[in-house]
């Protein structure tokens, strides 16, 4: 039945209702701290530059005719700190986002991504802002629990918080941080042997970084956030693009995942604001890139140029129909999307 048949839209109505209240009560959220509400460009010069990341091209047609390539972006993130550079302090946005090669119960090619930035803060500020939100969707959809197929989280209790390489000896029995380098840098056959030990499948073709994805969708994500919140922090280096290298470990970046019900629900970062850094890590993706899918997105020039002074920062993406999902006990994601995509 089509979303758009009455019956079917009768019966899908109330939780659509619901996802405006708790968007309402997130603004409402951000305003009593001081936040501006922002509107980031959807059409941008490079769509983001992470090797699985696939995004829409388009091209602007000039008035002479003549064309340039643009994308719908997959993220609000280089805009909005670009904003940063400007001057904002702290900005928040529910960005209508795009991706390619993703549908299925918790992907669509067009959702809500809930960013926000706080300037000189300190990414566990973040993290406490993110936690609070799920308290937030929950008592607005009246509920005591977040449900996702027959698991079930309490947004209300504290959180456990596990680093990545607490997470793989515990739940996959693999030291994590013996497979990195002094820089944070993956190698690759020391952790594929660890994976095979563990009864994990490892292609020849396989680098690091797939191993790593395998052993984390495998054995950990379908364990965190049962009964409780999980933070998952410090993520190697060669894993968190965009974040800063953690003081406390050079191997280790300030990046964290916040999951519920075994559902990743947020991303995010102490800013890395070095654009050189930042370069030559876009630089690597875009070689993984091409030598995996055949194609490379462009660097966003003014994006680097914008980090020279940008001051240091912090930062979230939540995905926002996934937590009205969770709020509600929505089954998939089209059940929460006012006009989820045809077919």
């Amino acid at each position: 039945m089509a979303w758009w048949e009455p019956q079917n839209h009768a019966d899908r109505r109330p939780v659509l209702v619901t996802r405006g209240r708790i968007k309402a009560r997130i603004r409402a959220y951000f305003e009593a701290l001081g936040f501006t509400e922002v509107e980031c460009a959807s059409l941008v010069p490079s769509p983001g530059n992470e090797t699985h990341l696939h995004a829409f091209e388009t091209r602007l047609l000039g008035p002479d005719g003549s064309e340039r390539p643009l994308y719908l972006h997959t993220s609000p993130e280089f805009v909005a700190k670009k904003l940063l550079a400007a001057g904002e302090e702290k900005i928040f946005d529910f960005a209508r986002v795009f991706r390619n090669r993703e549908r299925g119960r918790l992907h669509a090619p067009e959702f809500t991504m809930l960013e926000w930035y706080r300037a000189r803060e300190d990414y566990q500020v973040v993290i406490a802002d993110t936690l609070a939100l799920l308290g937030l969707a929950a008592d607005t959809a009246g509920t005591d629990r977040l449900v996702y197929r027959g698991r079930l989280c309490d947004p209300r209790a504290p959180a456990d918080r596990l680093t990545v390489a607490e997470a793989f000896t515990h739940f996959a029995g693999i030291d994590l941080l013996a497979t990195l380098d002094e820089g944070g840098i993956g190698m690759r056959d020391a952790l594929a042997v660890r994976a095979r030990r563990g009864g994990i499948s490892v292609a020849e073709d396989d680098d690091w970084s797939d191993i790593f994805s395998k052993v984390l969708t495998a054995r950990i994500e379908p364990r965190l956030g049962l009964e409780r919140p999980v933070v998952l922090y410090e993520y190697p280096v060669c894993e968190a693009a965009l974040a800063r290298v953690s003081p406390r470990d050079p191997r280790v970046a300030e990046r964290f995942e916040l999951y519920a019900c075994g559902v990743e629900l947020a991303n995010g970062f102490g800013e890395l604001t070095d654009p050189g850094q930042q370069r030559a890590r876009f630089e690597a993706e875009m070689g993984k890139k091409e030598e995996r899918y055949g194609l490379r997105y462009p660097l966003d020039e003014e994006f680097l140029a914008a980090l020279a002074i940008m001051p240091p920062a912090s930062g979230v993406a939540l995905g926002f129909d996934r937590l009205v999902m969770l709020a509600t006990g929505a089954p998939r994601i089209e059940s929460v999307l006012w006009t989820p995509m045809d077919g």
